[in-house]
């Protein structure tokens, strides 16, 4: 805790942005209970600071989007309960009935996860000692009230943006990318890698797979984070846009060649044939190329969202591409000693080749400021 207060204090992260959202949402209940219950005195008030701080969301589009779900779950559930209530004039019969038709609806997948509200709304009913529709329509209207003041409050004050956290994911990606490629470099010349370290890269590269998959996500909340967001426009240019949709494509085509290319490496291990591995004339090409690519990779993290380092990106990417070309045409000589290697090691090159047009035709392309 100590710990996470001192970041914040320090400058913008994520333990700051979490405070900022707290504190808005108790500002929301705030300001909704002094309007609805200490100026108003509405009857059923409490319901406008509950829905406030329900609706302080982690995007403006959140907000709003589920407001209008709660809301309609809420009236469904209200509106049910108080009709039955009122027409047979007794409590636990109607609880029997409406319960189960309420809990039924709140599966209702145009409700998503605020579904379960339109039970919440039915029991603020049926456990009520005066039900009347005046109330129950109070109840509605202050639900609203609430809803508008948490929306109102998360627009305005602060809007949350997740733009650091997309760039950050992105370059965790891309660096581990890096260290998975570069891993098993220094280790294929000398034979001196066992069956225990090519099961550690192969298991950082099945877990690479979960790393684009968080990027890919943490890209779609900075875009959802600017929708309605009143912030947009001095954040257009920080904006992820179609650069980085390419950074995402590059990490999930190395992403699948590290698998491929550790798997390969831990069925040799397994079979004992890092020995035999070590005597082939082309592997020390190979090494140079999972480190060519590493090197490229890195320079993704710096690079890929912006025109930093782009020329030595483009110029590792036409090295790195150099090596893989080499290697193809070098390969028939190369495992003619050692024939019963030719298909791991063509499986191998054959990854190398594709993730390498991927770099090199990503890497010549002109990043983008962002998207309108």
């Amino acid at each position: 805790m100590a710990q996470a207060v001192q970041r914040a204090c320090q400058g913008p992260c994520r333990e700051r942005d979490l405070a900022a959202q707290a504190l808005k949402a108790a500002l929301a209940a705030w300001l909704s209970w002094a309007v609805a219950g200490w100026w108003l005195h509405a009857p059923v008030a409490y319901m406008a600071p509950w829905m406030a701080i329900l609706l302080v969301e982690s995007t403006v589009y959140q907000s709003v989007a589920h407001a209008l779900q709660q809301l309609v779950a809420i009236a469904a559930g209200t509106a049910m309960a108080t009709g039955l209530i009122l027409l047979m004039h007794n409590r636990i019969g109607t609880m029997g009935l409406v319960l189960p038709i309420v809990v039924l609806l709140s599966s209702w997948s145009r409700l998503g996860r605020q579904g379960i509200y339109t039970a919440t709304g039915a029991l603020f009913v049926l456990t009520d000692q005066k039900v009347s529709v005046a109330t129950s329509g109070f109840r509605i209207a202050e639900a609203a009230f609430g809803a508008a003041v948490g929306i109102a409050v998360n627009a305005l004050i602060r809007p949350p943006v997740y733009l650091r956290n997309a760039r950050a994911s992105l370059s965790e990606a891309a660096q581990e990318t890096a260290g998975i490629l570069e891993a098993p470099a220094s280790c294929l010349a000398d034979g001196e890698w066992g069956e225990e370290e090519a099961n550690g890269w192969h298991r950082r590269a099945l877990h690479l797979k979960h790393l684009v998959a968080e990027s890919r996500s943490a890209v779609g909340w900075s875009r959802e984070s600017l929708w309605g967001n009143v912030r947009r426009r001095t954040l257009a240019r920080s904006f992820p846009g179609k650069d980085y949709d390419a950074v995402i494509l590059v990490l999930e085509y190395a992403a699948v060649h590290t698998t491929e290319l550790t798997r390969t490496l831990l069925e040799a291990a397994a079979e004992g044939r890092q020995e035999r591995w070590s005597r082939l004339p082309l592997i020390r090409g190979y090494a140079d190329f999972l480190t060519e690519a590493a090197e490229v990779m890195r320079l993704y993290a710096e690079s890929g969202f912006g025109a930093e380092r782009q020329e030595d990106l483009q110029q590792a990417a036409k090295k790195m591409r150099a090596t893989v070309d080499g290697l193809h045409e070098r390969m028939p000589d190369g495992l003619r000693s050692e024939p019963q290697e030719a298909s791991a090691y063509g499986t191998l090159l054959l990854q190398a080749q594709r993730l390498a047009g991927h770099l090199e035709s990503s890497a010549r392309q002109e990043p983008a400021d962002g998207d309108a």
